[in-house]
């Protein structure tokens, strides 16, 4: 028999975390976040739950697997269904140590914390298709009863010298008879054991440490420093000491909306934003200027199973607790299609500062959704912080609406006067893409940093491609979301230090620069020229914010080039009669684009709010949850119906150090990609059943470094 520091929790593979260890770790974890979100909870009766979860993993099924025993490799290990055994459930057997009127929330803890209870493998699957359930969830119970009890026993709690196997049967059949009479709602107490699960296994021995810097206040000083004012950026001399709790501000690119948002706040920070560039670069920027150590960078991927029946998608289970989350609104939108991982999310969220910033940018589905967010955001309790440079005055009113109207939202706007020292650009329109060769090679001779922005990851690369072809000399660079996460980053950091420049370093001149619609949105660059496929009103403001973008007292009144080339085709990804709009209302011939008038191109572009039936997929409706407690939405919704870089792909030359890396070192591995554009691959590639579940793309490493992932694209793309 097994001494108790050999029962293991997780894999050598994961680790080789003892079920000790790791129980002590979750009861930890469980006692901070209990203290920590802004939820009433049992604390004692809480500690009790993080500490009956795992306990069935003392299970000699579950220690054969983990041991590595029958199995030599980790798909081996994965396919070891000889007997069908949960690990939650055998925990519960545990349940008589404890008096049964604490039965129902040690319950909601334990039995879903890795499956919905009408999931696959869920209990109330397992009871219906498994009809010895119960005795093979007790397998060996007289020999490993004792772990478990060790255990308890550690923590200060009594224990009966033995729970007899009936009456381990009877508290397994009051679970599954528990679950099956639930009714709708949500449970905190599933999302508390959750969010320390997930803490525990991420950090193992450093959680302690790390628990330390959970819930801080972010310490905004540097934000909030009155040597900041400026008269330059207009909004650094607003006022934003308003007692309304939300804020919805109009201002253009370079006015300070940053600044004044985060003064805005009170509380811990989820700042999204739309793009992984932008919030790798506010990530970036926060690290350099707060103090608080404990600022998180959430990328927009789940994890998508993909079997034979269907296509599961599961949120990968954000961290709780930071002092500052920027995140793109995938994360979030977990909470109102009720992916699994929700209830942590609500949890976290609940209570705290929440800046959504350049809403203009989401449209069709994804702009439904965000009503939505902003809908229960406001129900739990959040403060909510608008920002964006340019939006549709249809969407402006129903944002206002869902706020509360002038009682409860702070608006700021800039005058027409103040508008106008934002004029920077003029704007050429350009016939077709054939056009602009020579509009590159006059800026080349004159030195001139040139941005080119296109619609499409595989117009970038073909661009990219001819101007290799014929610039062999001049310094270029393509960035586009196709990258493994670590060169995207270094990709954006050298985009802004060594390309565009510093203070004290002017930069490379001339330069190119091939990128796709991931540079609209708060990258702090500033180039000379920009070639500009056509997108929506919006969208493009965000790009010409690229070109002239520093403001100082020389540079007001100057103006640079933007050209813009005339929709083709299908427009994709865009709507065509979106696109047909835009390039009316923009002015021709080098006329200067007017910050004053914008308001009105874009209405004319928008004239109305287009919502998107997204209400058939909604758990919170009307501020009452319809999916049933301890279960999650099983329809794939945000991969179906949103445009968001929801899969994951590896390189096949990573495959290795995939497997055997940890979870942090995975993630700079992945490279994000639309499920609209990987789905016709499903069958080709292989795809890995651990981390993301990344599927795993055969490229050369070549290839790869000049022009990012390739796939044949099937005009279904981002």
């Amino acid at each position: 028999m097994k001494q108790l520091n050999e029962i293991l929790a997780k894999s050598k593979l994961y680790g080789g975390t003892t079920l000790l260890d790791h129980s002590e770790d979750v009861f930890h974890c469980v006692e901070r976040f209990a203290d920590g979100f802004q939820f009433s909870f049992d604390k004692n009766l809480a500690k009790k739950g993080a500490l009956l979860h795992d306990l069935g993993k003392a299970h000699p099924q579950f220690q054969k697997r983990v041991s590595g025993k029958d199995s030599e490799t980790l798909l081996s290990q994965l396919k070891s269904d000889s007997i069908v055994i949960r690990h939650e459930l055998s925990s519960l057997a545990f349940l008589p140590v404890f008096p049964k009127n604490e039965w129902p929330v040690l319950i909601d803890m334990v039995v879903a914390h890795h499956k919905s209870i009408n999931g696959e493998r869920g209990i109330l699957n397992i009871k219906t298709n498994y009809r010895h359930w119960v005795n093979d969830h007790l397998k060996g119970w007289e020999q490993w009863f004792y772990y478990g009890k060790q255990i308890i026993e550690k923590f200060g709690y009594d224990c009966p010298e033995f729970i007899t196997k009936e009456e381990a049967e009877k508290a397994l059949r009051f679970t599954a008879s528990y679950c099956e009479n639930k009714k709708q709602g949500w449970s905190p107490y599933r999302g508390l054991l959750k969010a320390s699960d997930h803490f525990a296994s991420a950090f193992i021995e450093k959680s302690e440490v790390q628990l330390n810097r959970l819930f801080e206040i972010p310490d905004l000083s540097f934000y909030r420093d009155p040597m900041r004012e400026n008269s330059l950026y207009h909004l650094s001399k607003v006022d934003t000491n308003d007692k309304r709790p939300h804020t919805l501000v109009i201002a253009p690119t370079g006015a300070g909306k940053t600044d004044f948002l985060l003064k805005r706040t009170r509380g811990r920070i989820f700042y999204t934003l739309p793009f992984q560039a932008s919030i790798n670069a506010m990530w970036k920027r926060f690290r350099d200027t707060i103090p608080n150590e404990d600022i998180r960078l959430l990328h927009a991927n789940s994890k998508i199973t993909v079997g034979k029946k269907n296509i599961e998608e599961q949120m990968l289970q954000p961290l709780a607790g930071s002092c500052i989350k920027v995140l793109t609104p995938h994360q979030l939108a977990a909470i109102i299609f009720g992916i699994s991982g929700y209830e942590t999310i609500l949890l976290d969220i609940m209570g705290c500062d929440v800046i959504l910033d350049e809403v203009h940018t989401y449209s069709g589905y994804s702009q439904s959704m965000v009503l939505e967010i902003v809908k229960v955001l406001k129900q739990f309790n959040c403060r909510i912080h608008i920002g964006t440079a340019t939006i549709p005055t249809a969407l402006y009113q129903k944002l206002f609406e869902l706020l509360g109207g002038e009682k409860e939202v702070y608006e700021v706007k800039l005058t027409d006067e103040e508008l106008n020292s934002y004029n920077r650009h003029q704007v050429f329109k350009l016939g077709d893409e054939t056009e602009i060769y020579p509009i590159i090679k006059e800026a080349v001779s004159k030195k001139k940093k040139i941005l080119l922005v296109f619609n499409t990851v595989k117009k970038a690369q073909a661009i990219y491609k001819e101007i290799c072809e014929q610039y062999e000399e001049v310094e270029k660079l393509l960035i586009h979301s196709r990258f493994r996460r670590k060169d995207r980053f270094e990709k954006e950091e050298k985009l802004k230090d060594v390309f565009n420049g510093t203070e004290k370093n002017p930069g490379i001149n001339p330069c190119i620069v091939v990128s796709t619609q991931v540079v609209e949105v708060s990258l702090d660059i500033s180039f000379d020229l920009m070639i500009t496929e056509c997108a929506p009103f919006d969208a493009l403001i965000q790009r010409f914010g690229r070109i002239n973008r520093v403001r100082t007292a020389e540079s007001l009144g100057k103006l640079k080039p933007v050209y813009v080339i005339a929709p083709e085709g299908k427009g994709l990804p865009y709507k065509k009669d979106v696109l047909d709009r835009t390039f009316s209302q923009l002015p021709a011939d080098g006329n200067v684009l007017k910050e004053n008038e914008n308001q009105e191109k874009i209405d004319n572009v928008y004239p109305n709010l287009e919502e998107f039936p997204i209400d058939i997929h909604l758990k919170i409706k009307d501020g009452k949850f319809i999916l049933k407690k301890l279960t999650d939405n099983k329809r794939s919704v945000l991969i179906e119906a949103l445009e968001i870089e929801g899969a994951t792909c590896i390189l096949e030359s990573d495959r290795d150090q995939y497997i055997n890396f940890d979870w942090e070192n995975r993630i700079n591995l992945e490279i994000p990609i639309s499920w609209k554009v990987l789905r016709w691959y499903k069958n080709e590639y292989e795809q890995l059943k651990i981390g993301s579940h990344p599927f795993v793309v055969p490229q050369e490493i070549e290839a790869y470094n000049q022009f990012g992932l390739q796939l044949v694209e099937h005009d279904k793309f981002l």
